[in-house]
């Protein structure tokens, strides 16, 4: 694999080093018209001439296909080299940024069959830095502080919802528990501008339950694409600050995290008492039996609306067998093992019961942690 140089170049300036150790890569593993020599060369001159170099389309889809390969904290990595990238690396405008990203939601979302996608916009140069989307997700819903203390909607992105407040976006009235968050772009050192994302290019999903019709009642749904759009994308020493991409869900981030972790929806409680659980005490376990009624909810309501969306036994398989196609091309498999493993029932899955390489943090092509 590819590595990072162990000293950084000033923003936007490719290390030599780093894009051959791509190139080097990337010949090794197709088999482009152009000789590698050849490729060597025409890459040095650029870099010699403005800091940096343009890489072929080819190339681009390579290395987001590889980044994804090498996302040690990602389950599905067995899809990897069936990514649809979306060559977007002319689009630098906060305005077009944002329409781009409402395409990608389009394009990603497909009627429910979601298809794992990355939108590419312009990477960063010398003395000219490419946008940057502020959202952690392309879709996220609002959290509303109320008079008496409490939040309505997501609790983790209370501060994010009173950040976008500031800067003129209107609350709806009343407050909901599912408002779609504004897209926040900026570029280099110009005020970040906000988009408000069409209702119409976000899928949601109403959620219900296979044995339990009141479940229907709490009117609770999601969105159907979880796209990733704050981590920078990094191929042979370019950065492109702004990549959002997305597979599809499994069904225990929404019913085991996302409607279920106490700084986000917190509605465990909620269920037990729906369920008519003992919650006096934890040894009552009802939070576990609540949590699989949550988990069994989302995955059913997708199904019902014929959304893709994995389960976490299927996946579990299915990343092992990425492992093994891993290992026979002679290439170790790092993964975090405590993202890897669901979390509900993991010790009912085959990924709980072995260990992984550790994930290198210099490897490249690679999605970068959140910019500061």
């Amino acid at each position: 694999m590819s590595h990072a140089p162990t000293t950084a170049p000033p923003r936007g300036e490719v290390d030599r080093a780093a894009a051959e150790a791509f190139l080097v890569q990337f010949h090794s593993e197709t088999t482009p018209a152009q000789t590698l020599a050849a490729r060597l060369a025409e890459v040095d001159r650029e870099i010699e001439a403005g800091g940096t170099y343009v890489h072929t389309l080819d190339e681009l889809r390579f290395g987001a296909r590889v980044a994804w390969r090498n996302a040690a904290r990602c389950i599905g990595r067995l899809y990897w080299n069936s990514l649809h990238v979306r060559d977007r690396r002319t689009v630098a405008a906060p305005g077009e940024v944002a329409a781009e990203c409402v395409e990608h939601l389009r394009v990603a979302t497909r009627g429910g069959r979601i298809r794992s996608a990355i939108t590419i916009f312009a990477p960063d140069r010398p003395g000219d830095p490419g946008p940057v989307i502020h959202n952690d997700q392309l879709v996220r819903y609002a959290g509303h502080r109320t008079a008496s203390g409490h939040v309505r909607g997501d609790g983790r992105y209370v501060d994010f919802t009173d950040r976008v407040v500031g800067m003129g976006w209107q609350r709806p009235d009343p407050p909901g528990r599912f408002d779609v968050l504004p897209l926040v772009v900026s570029r280099g050192d110009a005020a970040p501008e906000m988009y408000d994302v069409p209702p119409d290019a976000v899928l949601e999903v109403p959620l219900s339950h296979p044995d339990l019709p009141w479940f229907a009642e709490l009117r609770l749904r999601w969105h159907a694409v979880p796209a990733i759009s704050n981590m920078p994308l990094e191929i042979g020493g370019i950065t492109y600050p702004a990549a959002p991409f997305n597979g599809w869900y499994m069904g225990t981030e929404i019913g085991a995290r996302n409607l279920a972790d106490a700084d986000r929806y917190d509605l465990l409680p909620v269920i037990g008492r729906r369920l008519g659980l003992d919650t006096s005490s934890e040894r009552t376990m009802w939070r576990d039996r609540a949590l699989v009624e949550m988990v069994r909810a989302v995955q059913h309501s997708f199904d019902a609306a014929g959304v893709t969306m994995a389960d976490h036994h299927s996946e579990s398989q299915r990343f092992l067998t990425h492992v093994e196609r891993e290992e026979s091309a002679g290439r170790s498999c790092p993964a975090d093992w405590s993202w890897i493993v669901p979390p509900v029932s993991g010790g009912l899955t085959p990924v709980y019961h072995r260990y992984y390489a550790e994930p290198d943090p210099a490897t490249r092509p690679a999605y970068l942690p959140p910019q500061a």
